[in-house]
């Protein structure tokens, strides 16, 4: 396939997700059913954002011209591809780069997101048999010339032992933050509690700690906070809420909370489902250089920085880990 016909692929399958036919319907509906954690509402808000930013025909030719990828991938390499399965999709954007790429890629999806990469992918050889030269799964990956995997720390040892001696993109832990200045509007809040509840806080790009001035008032963040109540209505975010408020009340440790998510004064940037951390500051321009050079943090969330509200809108050029994706592709 040449570059622009992957391309118009590509655009066809974003209307496809757009269209949201019958099969799309199923599909998603299948994945939630095969993992509780990821609601209609999170599929939908990933698929979204997956059609309108990924697969739009003007900022994916204006991505691959960035890049100089040619019509044709005279050399193409086969890369072995390790998904994550924290949120709905959340390998997507790799498996794109490689196949905008030209190159050839084989997946190993995680049991945790097995439904809708593989339907996507089927729709793509209904619609361009050849597709299967291009992407194809497998259980174990092994003959690959790179690889990029995603996971946790202790996977990434794995990832480090078998796939070291390639080329390779080995991702850990990652996580969000957010630098507040305490005269952030309602409407900004609002914003900042979807960056932190979105996906049940699950995503890298979520944010678990908050930077705060001192003497801050938590009162209206938990307001708006509110909205996101009916997680209590799911089980698994409810029990996992009530086991970390057991933790701090047994620890004598103080908290805040609206009912559904609690605020705790720690030092460590990561936390459990349903509890952001919280830390005060002096400098607000220290706290930043810190965390610009800190390598677990994916994101930095607020004024002069990502903005609210989007830190769960990941661009084509919003890659994982900071590594460029595309670089490395483009460079085998």
């Amino acid at each position: 396939m040449t570059l622009q016909q992957r391309i118009e692929l590509l655009v066809e399958l974003g209307k496809y997700i757009k269209d949201n036919t019958e099969d799309w319907q199923h599909a998603k509906e299948l994945a939630t059913r095969s993992n509780p954690w990821f609601i209609p509402e999170f599929i939908d808000t990933a698929a979204e954002n997956i059609a309108t930013e990924f697969l739009d025909r003007s900022k994916l030719e204006a991505w691959a011209t960035e890049y100089k990828v040619p019509e044709e991938n005279d050399n193409p390499r086969t890369v072995g591809l390790v998904m994550a399965g924290n949120i709905p999709m959340v390998g997507f954007h790799d498996m794109l780069c490689i196949f905008i790429s030209g190159h050839y890629q084989v997946i190993k999806l995680s049991a945790k997101d097995d439904v809708l990469i593989r339907h996507l992918v089927k729709k793509m050889y209904q619609m361009e048999i050849v597709v299967q030269n291009y992407i194809s799964f497998a259980e174990t990956l092994k003959g690959c010339d790179a690889y990029i995997a995603t996971g946790s720390n202790n996977t990434g040892r794995y990832f480090d032992y078998y796939f070291g001696k390639y080329p390779n993109i080995i991702r850990r832990n990652r996580t969000s933050v957010a630098v507040l200045q305490g005269n952030e509007r309602p409407e900004e809040l609002d914003l900042l509690a979807t960056d932190i509840q979105m996906y049940f806080g699950l995503g890298c790009r979520n944010v678990t700690k908050l930077y705060v001035p001192e003497g801050y008032n938590f009162e209206p963040l938990l307001q708006a906070l509110n909205k996101y109540d009916y997680y209590n209505d799911f089980h698994k975010y409810k029990n996992n809420y009530d086991y970390q408020l057991a933790l701090l009340m047994m620890g004598r440790k103080f908290y805040m909370t609206n009912g559904s998510i609690l605020l705790n004064e720690a030092t460590s940037i990561f936390t459990a489902v349903s509890q952001v951390n919280f830390e005060f500051y002096q400098s607000k321009e220290t706290v930043l250089h810190e965390l610009q050079q800190n390598n677990d943090v994916q994101c930095i969330v607020g004024k002069n920085a990502i903005p609210f509200g989007l830190a769960q809108k990941p661009t084509l050029k919003d890659y994982a880990d900071g590594v460029d994706t595309m670089q490395f592709l483009m460079n085998m």
